[in-house]
């Protein structure tokens, strides 16, 4: 059993003060230490998600900036093509109508030529009328 004497008391004192000493050499260094990783961590998580948040904006800003290229880039396109489109539809055009121009000419030079056979011809046709005639009953009119 436990007897209660002397050095029980004096036991208990050393404990307690051995408890101080401890706290005071070992614990409170560590906490310290402890609480000064633990502020160091936070202010670490605080610039990850600051950067996190910068990276965002900045490929928010990129993505943005790439779209109005792309707009920007579609709208040249469009211009130069409609530009191209309507260079060739006026040229196209003019070339119809150069065509056109020197087909009614090479008709009214064929009906002239054909109007210009037509007349001689039949100033001749009397003559080949007779010659055939002379050819076919074989003697002359």
């Amino acid at each position: 059993m436990i007897t209660i004497d002397m050095t029980m008391p004096l036991q208990i004192i050393l404990i307690l003060l051995l408890a101080v000493i401890l706290n005071i050499v070992l614990y409170r260094p560590i906490r310290e230490i402890l609480e000064q990783r633990r502020e160091k961590v936070a202010a670490l998580n605080a610039d990850v998600e600051k950067f996190e948040k910068n990276r965002r904006q900045r490929l928010e800003e990129f993505e943005r900036k790439l779209q109005e290229a792309r707009a920007q880039a579609k709208a040249e396109y469009e211009a130069v093509r409609s530009a191209t489109q309507a260079e060739s539809s006026e040229k196209l055009a003019a070339l119809r109508t150069e065509v056109e121009n020197a087909k009614a000419d090479q008709l009214k030079q064929i009906e002239s030529q054909f109007a210009a056979a037509r007349t001689e011809l039949q100033g001749q046709v009397n003559a080949f009328a007779q010659a055939m005639a002379a050819k076919v009953l074989g003697r002359a009119l």
